[in-house]
């Protein structure tokens, strides 16, 4: 197993990175813009993104515990991409909302496990310099600002049409690089039954449930910030300019994530996340100002940055070597799984009545109950510490 992060690992996964994160970066901001131009209601975006999120949580869980029982880590990775590469294809044949769901749903069932898997092989080679993460996780940040700063100004230009087919080519990148990925397992100390029982830990269940309300209230911004920003008349241009900067201020943070956690704890960290994250979703619901809602992007560099660092050096702190593939799966499932799900539907149900101002109120709130939760949990075991 590899002790240091080496140039060969860092040319290896970092591509692995940048290009799911190239991929993320035409389908976060502007997918759900694609299906509102087909004139899908905001239910059925909603729904959309949930069947996507639905699969998140279903089947990372599934592949992962295959991938650890059978040693097949890799194999696994390799088919998923190349499955669900070819299932995204078929949107290009679909244009209405029942035949889009069920491809969305087929296509969810492949691509849910890739992060989880990308993330598990990084713990792996990184070995002892986890801590080294973040500068392998900064090449999908680089990706993502130098995709939605570029594609912004091309869809102002050619429409949202060429969403479909710019996602199906990154896929067919992605995988036919993820043929290239190490095959890097750890030797098991313990049963897989033993491995286990780390779900149940009430420390476990307490941190899972907190980030799974912190991805709650992202469900607003993820489903509907392009949409909003659209409605207050700002053009694409901006829109990308406005996710490019929130990965500018993420990168910033990962790039120095080893010299963060060397001065502050994990807990800690992940603290001012859940408190950023509130103060960042107050602001979207108070302001229509473009300089001010460009400003309050920055914010991303907490309640993404720092957030999703810590909750994956946590999570691989909390699981024992015998499920790591099963840990991220986890982590990966009940966050950007569960979490969004129930984000997603819950502003995709009330984003008519309610509009966006009032859903970014709701997700400062939820937010907000989520740091408070895990700041008890910190401070009661400081206290049995004690």
């Amino acid at each position: 197993m590899t002790q240091n992060p080496s140039r060969p690992l860092f040319l290896v996964i970092g591509p692995q990175y940048f290009i799911y994160f190239g991929v993320m970066g035409v389908f976060l901001p502007f997918f759900n813009l694609y299906c509102y131009h087909l004139g899908f209601s905001g239910f059925q975006i909603g729904v959309l993104s949930g069947i996507r999120s639905v699969a998140l949580v279903v089947f990372p869980l599934f592949w992962g515990l295959v991938a650890d029982r059978f040693h097949a880590r890799r194999k696994i990775y390799i088919g998923c991409n190349l499955a669900s590469t070819l299932f995204w294809a078929l949107l290009l044949f679909a244009s209405d909302f029942s035949t889009m769901a069920v491809i969305i749903a087929l296509y969810g069932m492949f691509y849910a496990p890739i992060i989880s898997f990308l993330e598990a092989f990084t713990m792996d080679a990184l070995g002892d310099d986890k801590q080294s993460y973040g500068r392998l996780r900064a090449y999908g940040s680089i990706s993502f600002i130098l995709t939605v700063l570029i594609l912004g100004k091309v869809l102002d230009l050619a429409g949202v049409g060429i969403i479909v087919t710019l996602i199906l080519a990154g896929s067919l990148v992605q995988a036919v690089a993820a043929f290239k990925i190490p095959d890097v397992q750890i030797k098991k100390q313990a049963s897989d039954r033993a491995g286990l029982r780390f779900f149940i830990r009430p420390r476990v269940l307490v941190f899972l449930t907190c980030a799974f309300l912190m991805l709650v209230s992202h469900g607003t911004y993820y489903g509907f910030y392009s949409i909003h920003l659209e409605t207050l008349g700002l053009d694409k241009t901006f829109i990308g300019i406005s996710w490019a900067l929130a990965s500018t201020a993420e990168i910033l943070v990962m790039v120095k994530s080893d010299r963060l956690f060397a001065r502050f704890s994990l807990e800690r960290v992940l603290m001012f996340s859940f408190i950023v994250a509130a103060l960042r979703w107050a602001i979207l619901f108070v302001t229509a100002s473009p300089g001010i809602i460009l400003l309050s992007q920055v914010l991303h560099a907490v309640t993404y940055g720092t957030f999703h660092v810590a909750s994956i050096l946590y999570i691989d702190r909390l699981t024992p070597d015998a499920s790591k593939t099963m840990g991220q799966a986890v982590n990966n499932a009940v966050t950007y799984g569960l979490g969004l799900v129930v984000g997603f539907l819950f502003s995709g149900v009330l984003y008519e009545s309610l509009g966006a101002y009032r859903l970014f109120g709701v997700s400062s709130l939820i937010a907000l109950v989520a740091g408070g939760v895990f700041c008890l949990l910190y401070l009661f075991e400081r206290k049995q510490a004690a």
